[in-house]
């Protein structure tokens, strides 16, 4: 009996399908299933299945790292790959190398999940797009510095607005360092201050030759922008990612430079008409000023200005008298308050009580008001209404 070991049958058996041509090189499509993607190391865990069975597949990360979209379960797909065994676990499995959704480009597929994704984080709202310059002095342009675009940006912002300058960011715009460099082109043009407005774009294509506007990083790059940014890449009917995260999408280049620059024709027209507006409505508010000038010049006051300063002097004698009139009346009348409050005052005066016969003792220049303030020998003061008399005290009687 020929004993073997574990390993030994597992490593035989991967050895018979690992020499075997048909499952070295396989197409097979399936659903997956159990979907599992390790961010740490990039690998890719999954069942493939249909109706009937179900097989085991692992993709690593060296190949997951090239796929343009994102497998999920439940994603019908067809992945190309061999067939051999995990040896640890005596399992056969799928190791894919590449893989593409069945039924549908991978590259469309890419884009609606991208796309997807950013419009649920709300980054593709119109709320939060930023108004292009009206007037732009400097226009930044991060485009192949060779080609159709960049000469009609050129040409049409010569013949629109010829005071702009642009600043054109050389960037490659297809292949696989693409969009690193559209990345790189959009941060440049926006650490210039005085740049006013971006254009990102290129000419038309395929979806494989605009994939790099179509990425994720070119889409966080545009969102990022301080600086207005105008996405014009392709045809009128081509739609990228990036058209939908700039704060415009021209259909065109040359489209973008039209919406980027006014046009200093209609510009000029448009002034010539507010001129015209103008000196018309200023020869109106002459006329209406001299037509009111005019109507003052014969008015009866104008006319016969004597006979105006004549019955004003007459209104200001007739003033003048009953002022005086009145200033008159006025003065009497508080005599005649004056006087009555006098004699009010003079009855109450101690002179007129000594007038009457009274008189007014002091002690020590004080009034003695009672026979207590005095006593006996004590020298006073009478005061009488045409003198005084110095006396002393004989006697102090109390009455009662």
């Amino acid at each position: 009996m020929n004993v073997i070991t574990v390993s030994q049958v597992n490593r035989y058996i991967k050895a018979l399908l690992d020499e075997s041509a048909p499952l070295r090189n396989i197409y097979i499509s399936g659903e997956i299933s159990n979907f599992k993607h390790y961010y740490a190391s990039g690998h890719m865990y999954f069942t493939l299945k249909d109706e009937n069975s179900q097989l085991k597949a692992v993709m690593f990360s060296s190949n997951a790292s090239r796929l343009k979209f994102m497998p999920d379960s439940g994603m019908k797909v067809i992945c190309s790959g061999r067939i051999s065994v995990y040896e640890k676990s005596g399992e056969y499995q799928l190791y894919v190398d590449d893989m593409q959704p069945d039924g549908v480009g991978a590259l469309n597929l890419a884009f609606e999940q991208l796309k997807e994704k950013l419009f649920n984080e709300g980054v593709c709202s119109d709320e939060i797009k930023k108004p292009l310059p009206l007037f732009p002095k400097k226009i930044g342009v991060a485009t192949s510095d060779i080609g159709a675009a960049v000469e009609d940006i050129k040409n049409i912002t010569a013949r629109r607005y010829p005071l702009a300058e642009i600043v054109i960011a050389p960037t490659i715009v297809q292949g696989a360092s693409a969009s690193a460099d559209i990345v790189k082109s959009i941060k440049l043009l926006d650490s210039i201050q005085d740049v006013d407005v971006i254009i990102v774009g290129r000419g038309g294509g395929s979806i494989e030759d605009l994939w790099a506007f179509n990425t994720e990083e070119v889409a966080r790059a545009v969102i990022a922008c301080k600086t207005p940014i105008v996405s014009a890449v392709g045809h009128e009917t081509d739609f990228t990612i990036c058209d939908f995260v700039a704060d415009l999408r021209a259909p065109t280049p040359s489209a973008a430079a039209e919406l980027v620059c006014p046009d200093m024709n209609n510009l000029a027209n448009e002034l010539s008409i507010l001129k015209s507006s103008l000196n018309n409505y200023i020869n109106i508010l002459v006329d209406d000023q001299m037509q009111y000038v005019s109507e003052l010049a014969h008015s009866p006051m104008l006319l016969n200005y004597d006979a105006v300063i004549e019955a004003y002097k007459d209104n200001v004698d007739v003033l003048e008298t009953r002022l005086a009139d009145c200033l008159s009346y006025t003065i009497e009348n508080k005599g005649f308050r004056l006087s009555a409050l006098a004699g009010r005052l003079n009855a109450l005066s101690p002179l007129a009580v000594l007038a009457r016969g009274y008189s007014v003792a002091h002690k020590d220049e004080r009034i003695i008001k009672s026979v207590s303030d005095i006593k006996e020998n004590d020298e006073i003061q009478i005061d009488f209404q045409d003198g005084k008399a110095i006396c002393r005290v004989n006697e102090v009687v109390k009455n009662g």
